[in-house]
């Protein structure tokens, strides 16, 4: 079964980690930082966009890739979702440059935690059998 909806935001977002990727490494060049953060608040803040990116985009788009499988009728739901994450993590990346608190950052992990908690719970629903809600009611 094709899952079109979790491709394409997989494809997205490994732009992203790519974006992500490349501000670290940049950073490492201009600062001559090998190993760590050397100390450097900015590289610091690359590093965690980063790792928060990696802690937070694979368990999403296993759930996203799992529920599709199952329930490919949903796609409207899981295009949302795909939609939302992208702009999430986006969000949340253009958040850790600036001071916290601020509404980027705030905005881009609350958005992630509450899909991985919705996602979570349409994963559970499926998997122990249950039907999925009518579109009706959704």
């Amino acid at each position: 079964m094709p899952i079109p909806a979790t491709l394409i935001t997989a494809g997205l977002l490994g732009l992203v980690f790519l974006a992500l990727t490349i501000r670290v490494v940049g950073r490492r060049v201009s600062g001559k930082i090998m190993i760590g953060d050397g100390g450097d608040s900015q590289m610091l803040e690359r590093i965690r966009a980063h790792a928060n990116f990696t802690e937070h985009v694979p368990l999403t788009l296993i759930l996203m890739a799992g529920i599709e499988i199952t329930a490919g009728h949903h796609a409207p739901w899981l295009w949302l979702s795909g939609g939302l994450l992208v702009l999430a993590r986006i969000a949340h990346a253009i958040g850790m440059s600036r001071p916290s608190p601020n509404p980027f950052r705030a905005g881009g992990a609350l958005i992630s935690w509450g899909l991985i908690l919705v996602l979570s719970l349409w994963a559970l629903w499926l998997g122990l059998g249950l039907q999925p809600p009518s579109p009706d009611y959704i």
